[in-house]
């Protein structure tokens, strides 16, 4: 593990869990419609039923510790917000980082990447509606938060290394033996229709085999399913797939990953991906290995009862016209992809209907001397939505 990852390590123990997970396969159902050209024939789905069985005691996932003696707990006089400094901003982030949340490094300084980790405390600890929390830290807040407390999974009986999804609560936890080592704030699907002109990189879903970008108009529902999915593929840097621009991809459910964005609202507002903040994505994704468990809770039902189910799968916009009549390449900073996915039966291959275009009239080009722009990526904390998987 680099030092990059293991400077996330909250340095807590772990109290001692319950529960069994018994995985004996995985349930994929259907997501297509007949009347509806899929955006990817070769999706196939397995309708063979399997068992996974729900445990029979489900931990809380905030667990007390016993103490030898009381906490000596340290008084904050002033609610801390954004733009505040000092050493009472520091103590906040040691404790949040502690209990396995990111705040960024300890520099006394109330920032973005604090506000977001104050998001997820409120919304895991302090059961706050997930488009509602404050981002600061009251008195009484900081006072609770001194209590003798471990954040703790649901699943403790999981792979080694698993990660929890809570999607109404919108928080995301990887564990390393049952230990967070990273707690963050997320964004999911937007349960909308939607239809744009999606730009797919060579190797994603619906341009597996290509060899550039390719363009092209697509529909579909922007749902995050819920249930017991694992970690096959992760792919380094910036990728365009039909779901959108991905940063640092960790792939657990067909297209759906988890990945960073420059945008990470309080409601849901992916295409069904999981987006967390940009800046923690590499680190995520060190954290995160083929293999690994991944839980997602829905709110109606436990994970294993639901199985294992694919998400719905885009299909071709029959009504999408091309605006444009170059495409624009976008860089691929990939490394070697390792992609676990088993070799299944070839489902049945729709023809794509053709797809209507629009040849505009010639113009003259003037072409520029070139410069070179370098842009920083940037995360925000607002509330606004933003294209992305």
């Amino acid at each position: 593990m680099s030092n990059q990852a293991a400077k996330w390590l909250p340095a807590v123990a772990a109290a001692g869990l319950l529960g069994a997970v018994v995985l004996a396969g995985v349930t994929l159902g259907g997501g297509d419609t007949p009347d509806r050209v899929p955006a990817d024939a070769a999706f196939v789905v397995d309708s063979t039923a399997s068992v996974l069985t729900v445990p029979e005691s489900v931990p809380n996932v905030i667990g007390s510790v016993a103490m030898a003696a009381p906490v000596v707990k340290v008084p904050l006089t002033r609610t801390l917000s954004k733009g505040l400094a000092g050493d009472d901003v520091k103590l906040v982030q040691l404790r949040l980082t502690e209990l396995g949340f990111v705040p960024g490094p300890a520099d006394g300084i109330y920032g973005d990447q604090t506000i977001t980790a104050i998001w997820a405390y409120e919304k895991l600890v302090l059961g706050t509606a997930s488009n509602a929390p404050t981002g600061k830290v009251t008195p009484d807040m900081w006072d609770q938060m001194q209590e003798p407390f471990v954040v703790q999974p649901r699943r403790p009986n999981a792979t080694p290394n698993h990660t929890e999804v809570y999607l109404p609560e919108q928080v995301l936890a990887i564990y390393h033996g049952n230990q967070p080592v990273m707690i963050t704030h997320m964004s999911s699907g937007s349960n909308e229709q939607w239809c744009e002109e999606v730009t797919i990189s060579p190797g994603e879903y619906g341009n597996r085999d290509g060899e550039e970008p390719l363009v092209r108009g697509e529909c579909g529902i922007s749902n995050t399913p819920g249930g017991v999915f694992s970690v096959y593929r992760k792919v380094e840097g910036l990728r365009q797939s039909a779901l959108g621009g991905m940063w640092n991809p960790v792939y657990f459910n067909y297209g759906i990953a988890i990945h960073g964005a420059l945008n990470v609202p309080l409601q849901g507002a992916s295409h069904g991906c999981i987006r967390i903040p940009l800046n923690i994505s590499e680190t995520m994704q060190e954290l995160m290995g083929n293999g690994d468990q991944v839980f997602v809770w829905d709110g109606d039902h436990e994970p294993e009862a639901i199985g294992s189910p694919p998400p719905t799968f885009n299909w071709i916009d029959p009504d999408y016209v091309s605006t444009s009549t170059t495409t624009s390449t976008v860089p691929d900073t990939t490394t070697t992809v390792v992609d676990t996915t088993p070799e299944t039966t070839q489902g049945p291959v729709s023809t794509p209907a053709p797809v209507p275009t629009t040849t505009l009239p010639s113009t003259t080009t003037t072409t520029l001397p070139s410069t070179t722009t370098t842009t920083l990526p940037s995360t925000t904390v607002s509330g606004g939505t933003q294209a992305g998987g």
